[in-house]
């Protein structure tokens, strides 16, 4: 189950075209789910955006459609989600792929990089455009080549539903000290020129998890499964055929 990241227009397919076919040519089920708040979800104002809204509400979806075992691949607030699904839930969780997952610092932390600062500060003025849209999507990666102009509409599309309260009242706590937790296999990936989230969070899981491997790639942002998707992919689709079965 892939679960994408935060941000203005941000959904499932945005995050993840380019991996999909890829885990299901390998003879996965795929599931893209949009978070509440984004995509094709509903979008609910005046309520808390919490971790725990966001961790319950895809769990209760899942087991709704029967779904009782999933390996979780997590973008930012998504890998920040698939970390607490399998804190709350571990016999749930079969293994882990993150791409540079959030809720591992400090809010202040998280604030003072970059690409925050720019994505919290523009999200929903009055005058919100779509170069606005543009210029978030290219904060979001090394070379801008990757971002087109069906991907920038796809996300202003989305934008434009979404109320300020998605952002401006997300609520994500520290996970790092409960890291030591996660028993499952662990697959992680992180950008050297991640203006989101900084790269050092890499080594909490090297150094608190039993089952961990990261691998860091230079002139990347914090799209790793965009930017080197065919290499995202492959060490992906053989993590999973080589840990299976072999959870803790």
């Amino acid at each position: 189950m892939f679960i994408h990241g935060s941000g203005p227009g941000a959904s499932g397919a945005s995050n993840f075209r380019l991996n999909i076919d890829a885990f299901v040519a390998a003879g996965y089920r795929v599931l893209l789910p949009d978070l509440i708040g984004y995509g094709a979800s509903s979008k609910p104002e005046g309520i808390d955006y919490t971790l725990a809204l966001f961790t319950d509400t895809l769990h209760e979806a899942l087991l709704a459609h029967g779904v009782g075992k999933a390996t979780l691949v997590g973008n930012s607030l998504g890998g920040g989600i698939a970390i607490q699904m399998a804190l709350d839930h571990p016999a749930f969780v079969d293994r882990l792929i993150l791409m540079s997952p959030g809720c591992i610092e400090e809010r202040e932390v998280y604030f003072a990089m970059p690409g925050i600062a720019k994505m919290v500060s523009d999200f929903g003025g009055p005058d919100f455009t779509i170069g606005d849209q543009r210029r978030l999507v290219t904060n979001l990666v090394y070379d801008p080549v990757h971002v087109t102009d069906e991907l920038v509409a796809e996300r202003f599309a989305v934008a434009r539903t979404q109320p300020k309260d998605v952002l401006a009242r997300m609520r994500t706590p520290n996970l790092a000290p409960r890291l030591g937790e996660l028993n499952m296999p662990i697959l992680g990936f992180w950008g050297l020129q991640d203006q989101f989230l900084p790269e050092s969070g890499a080594k909490r899981f090297l150094e608190a998890c039993p089952d961990a491997r990261f691998l860091t790639f230079n002139k990347v942002g914090h799209w790793v499964q965009v930017e080197r998707a065919e290499e995202f992919n492959r060490y992906s689709v053989d993590f999973l055929k080589t840990t299976e079965g072999t959870r803790r």
